[in-house]
């Protein structure tokens, strides 16, 4: 298996991580009866925790898409090289990064590292178009 497609595999695990940590949050705010029930009414306020983790989530999944499809483009089509290398390994470490400064409230710099995963995406899709 290429690098490329065992950081995607890292990635997918992160994903699974990053779903399970504010769904277990949650149960602890709404309790079992809530979450095993229908909700057909909103449960309590999300906590500042739990909700950090929510957006976190949703932001994952904002570029994930895109970088599954640019790797294995890259794979498929036999493109895989330093620049994908690079690019793979600069998206995950960064969306592991972004994680704990999310959860600690840290603007600018979850923002920076951010871009950083942004970045890492691109030198993957530049390795695939040019």
């Amino acid at each position: 298996m290429s690098l490329e497609l065992y950081l995607l595999g890292w990635t997918l695990v992160l994903a699974i991580i990053q779903i399970l940590l504010p769904a277990m949050l949650r149960n602890r705010e709404t309790g079992i009866e809530y979450n095993t029930g229908p909700r057909d009414e909103p449960g309590p306020p999300m906590g500042r925790l739990t909700g950090r983790l929510t957006r976190a989530e949703k932001n994952l999944f904002e570029t994930l898409p895109l970088f599954i499809g640019a790797i294995l483009i890259a794979h498929v089509g036999g493109q895989e090289g330093a620049l994908t290398a690079w690019g793979a390994w600069l998206y995950l470490l960064a969306r592991i990064v972004y994680v704990p400064l999310y959860a600690m409230g840290i603007p600018w710099l979850r923002s920076l590292v951010w871009a950083v995963s942004l970045l890492g995406l691109v030198l993957v899709l530049l390795a695939v178009l040019f």
